[in-house]
């Protein structure tokens, strides 16, 4: 994650994902609807002591606030969107590695299991939001999140999201948001960011 606020670069190319997530799709969710939100914020935070602020300093510094809760919404947003192009790879999904299995069969008895409870969370999270998973002093856990609520500020450790905003697969899945939940985690889910994440989360 950078310190300044601005749209990085996708860690692939924006047909790498496909067929799950389709360039289309891409280059819509991160080109326009990721890019309004960087630039929204810069807009909100030009020149008040926010705006030498790294990302995440901001969100934690916004959160709670109702005079900042535009600030908020798209600062949280920039990083969210970050964090999920970052939780997904080509080739991705399957079984786990490492120590997040061990945490996932810890946590959920088995990776099947962790999958459905993943499923279930994206599916079960009304309107538009994030499923995570993430560690919560050691131990796996998996949240939901409405609109641009994010881990970061309850003091758990994001390790993977999933966006079930309607942007994130509209253009390819319509309102199939079961269909797109399943592929995401079966074919791009990006185990090696998460076990790098769950080594940082200590």
């Amino acid at each position: 994650m950078s310190h300044h606020i601005e749209l990085p670069p996708l860690p692939y190319a924006q047909d790498a994902l496909a067929p799950v997530i389709s360039a289309e799709t891409l280059s819509f969710h991160y080109g326009k609807h990721h890019k309004a939100y960087v630039d929204n914020v810069l807009k909100l935070v030009a020149g008040t002591e926010l705006a030498e602020q790294p990302l995440e300093a901001v969100i934690k510094a916004v959160v709670g606030k109702p005079d900042k809760v535009g600030v908020f919404n798209n600062a949280a947003q920039v990083w969210n969107h970050t964090f999920f192009w970052n939780s997904l790879k080509p080739n991705g999904g399957g079984a786990p590695t490492g120590p997040v299995a061990k945490g996932i069969d810890a946590a959920f008895g088995s990776y099947e299991n962790f999958k459905k409870e993943f499923a279930n969370a994206a599916m079960t999270q009304f309107g538009s939001g994030w499923a995570w998973l993430v560690a919560d002093k050691g131990q796996l856990k998996i949240v939901k999140t409405p609109n641009a609520d994010t881990p970061l500020t309850t003091g758990q450790a994001a390790l993977l999201t999933v966006d079930v905003w309607e942007h994130a697969y509209y253009l390819d899945y319509q309102n199939r948001r079961a269909d797109f939940v399943a592929a995401v985690i079966d074919k791009l889910l990006n185990w090696d960011f998460a076990n790098a994440n769950l080594a940082r989360a200590g």
